[in-house]
């Protein structure tokens, strides 16, 4: 009999929720084949058997979040393995990782830990990213059970390991450990967060949180507590550009991508962070730091069923418009009907989101931590505008910019979003960009 567990799946992901479970007790699989899909860190994965057999539990059910290392399905294998060792030395074995965790899945292991010739001082949090923090399982599934993010608790314990302690003093509201030079330490709003009892006042019902809407809830409280952020607005009179669009697509052949509005500014924004690099960069609160990088990797938020997604749009600085605009279509087109990998949504410099395409006018976007900046776009309506002495309806729409105060000054940001404006007002520079 071989249990089938979780298996490690790296990225510092530590549990996934069942989406879909593919096979039934009793049931033939083979080996590789898929027997559940599995939703983690907003991306769906399917998790194939690693040998053939015939199922004879299955030990969880659709909806429900399981922790790795959790038994999923038990396997009659005929008492072996096929190489004659005994089940009991099986281990499963994870699903490829992809490209962009092939590294951090090696590195996954927890580190001894050392006993300190004296008492240890608290630290503030190492630059963790997104790969495991020096603390005990137990205590990450503390952390999980306070609804804590675990990667923004300094650690009191030797080598800066993240005690039971410090995870219910964070939990409080308790400033815990010693800020980084320079820096205040990190404080939650002190409250108990315990809810009223609803019921009193009317019916309520209770629903399961879904695993996308508690990634998204962990980042949104991360980019809050890490990224002062301002938000600068502007208009950019679009009236030329979207004739122009609409003249470009009717002269299109079948097969060939429309082009959008969101593409345009897309292209404009990949033009504009080259020769804004601040804009591009990250802030390295602990090494005190500014990470600036060399390429040009745009996230594009899509509202899908499932909730909020981000896939990446790479390079996007050195394609033309058109293919741009095929990119753009497929990945969003992915996004919506989940077919996509943990990595297509990593490693974003930049992130652009079109509130507009629902009818929001301003906004102010939250930004997408570890980056600097995220611009909005509100609907574009027509508006009374003076050309040439004369009152004449224009097309503008409206821009909302993000930034990280802490690397992007006012005037910087100023200065991106009139280079986006002035591109956008003058189609004929697109050709040059």
């Amino acid at each position: 009999m071989f249990d089938f567990k979780l298996p490690d799946l790296g990225e510092g992901v530590h549990e996934g929720q069942i989406v879909n479970i593919l096979v039934n007790e009793g049931d033939n699989i083979d080996e590789y084949q898929a027997m559940m899909e599995v939703e983690t860190d907003k991306a769906a994965v399917e998790i194939p058997s690693p040998k053939a057999g015939v199922v004879t539990k299955i030990h969880v059910e659709s909806g429900q979040t399981v922790q790795v290392g959790e038994v999923l399905i038990s396997i009659d294998t005929d008492g072996s393995n096929g190489d004659g060792q005994p089940e009991e030395a099986v281990t499963a074995a994870a699903p490829a990782p992809t490209k962009a965790s092939a590294s951090s899945s090696t590195t996954t292991a927890e580190p001894p830990t050392a006993t300190p010739a004296e008492p240890a001082k608290a630290s503030a949090p190492a630059n963790r990213g997104d790969g495991p923090v020096p603390a005990a399982p137990v205590v990450r599934k503390l952390a999980r059970e306070l609804d804590v993010d675990i990667n923004l608790v300094p650690g009191t314990g030797a080598g800066g390991r993240i005690l039971r302690e410090d995870v219910e003093r964070f939990a409080r509201g308790e400033s815990v450990g010693a800020p980084a030079a320079g820096s205040a330490p990190l404080k939650l709003p002190s409250v108990d967060g315990t809810l009223p009892d609803f019921s009193q006042y009317g019916p309520v019902r209770r629903e399961a949180v879904p695993q996308i809407r508690k990634t998204i809830a962990r980042q949104m409280t991360r980019a809050w507590l890490s990224v002062p952020r301002v938000t600068q607005t502007d208009t950019a009179d679009v009236t030329e550009l979207d004739r122009n669009r609409k003249q470009y697509n009717t002269a299109l052949k079948d097969g060939e991508a429309k082009l959008t509005m969101t593409a345009i500014v897309l292209r404009a924004i990949a033009v504009a962070l080259r020769q804004y690099p601040m804009v591009n960069a990250s802030y390295d609160a602990d090494a005190e730091e500014i990470i600036y990088k060399d390429y040009v990797h745009i996230g594009i938020a899509v509202d899908t069923p499932r909730g909020l997604v981000v896939p990446v749009l790479r390079d996007a600085d050195k394609k033309p418009l058109p293919q741009l605009a095929a990119e753009l279509n497929q990945i969003g087109e992915n996004a919506r009907t989940a077919k996509f990998e943990i990595a297509d949504l990593r490693g974003a410099s930049f992130t652009i989101t079109n509130y507009g395409a629902l009818g929001g006018r301003y906004g102010t976007p939250m930004v997408n931590w570890p980056e600097a900046g995220i611009l909005g776009l509100g609907r574009a309506k027509l508006e009374p505008g003076v050309v040439d002495g004369q009152i004449v309806p224009r097309l503008m729409m409206p821009l909302s910019l993000s930034f990280d105060h802490r690397i992007v000054d006012g005037a910087d940001a100023a200065r991106f979003t009139n280079d986006i404006i002035q591109a956008l007002e003058n189609p004929l520079r697109m050709i040059s960009l």
